[in-house]
């Protein structure tokens, strides 16, 4: 019978971004799957998302290319980023709230982010980083006072 508790535990960073990317897993998406998990001051989680379509609208009958010459013939009309769907999905407010997000949020993201009270991003890929959207996010980020910061790769491990 052991006499003290285990040291080798993950933290709560590895704990939260490990739902994340759980969460991108449900994405359809062929080429970026992203999750989000919203957890409140008391290391609760509250909102969990994946970027998809809209619901009612057919993985079958929208597309998904990304480099399309029509906007139309593109995605990026049509689905709805992981840090949305976790916003909208929430169980509670947000007004406190840190964000863990597989991909940094684009200024779109950010705006609804903003809004919603959340207070930190923890991210884990920037892969965007320096193009206008990313620039526009982070300008807005700082302006806003949400702390952002990059935690390294988190490996899933499920047995």
């Amino acid at each position: 019978m052991p006499t003290q508790a285990r040291k080798d535990y993950i933290s709560w960073d590895q704990y939260f971004m490990g739902v994340a990317l759980l969460s991108a897993k449900r994405s359809k998406d062929p080429n970026t799957q992203v999750g989000a998990c919203i957890v409140n001051t008391k290391n609760r989680i509250v909102g969990i998302g994946y970027n998809g379509f809209p619901y009612g609208c057919s993985d079958e009958e929208f597309p998904w290319a990304n480099k399309e010459e029509d906007f139309l013939d593109n995605k990026y009309p049509y689905v709805v980023h992981a840090e949305p769907n976790a916003i909208l999905n929430a169980s509670s407010s947000l007004e406190g709230c840190k964000l863990y997000v597989s991909l940094f949020p684009c200024n779109e993201c950010a705006k609804l982010i903003i809004q919603s009270g959340i207070k930190e991003i923890v991210y884990m890929d920037d892969k965007y980083n320096c193009t206008p959207s990313d620039i526009a996010s982070k300008k807005m980020l700082d302006a806003a006072g949400i702390k952002y910061r990059k935690i390294d790769k988190v490996d899933i491990i499920i047995k």
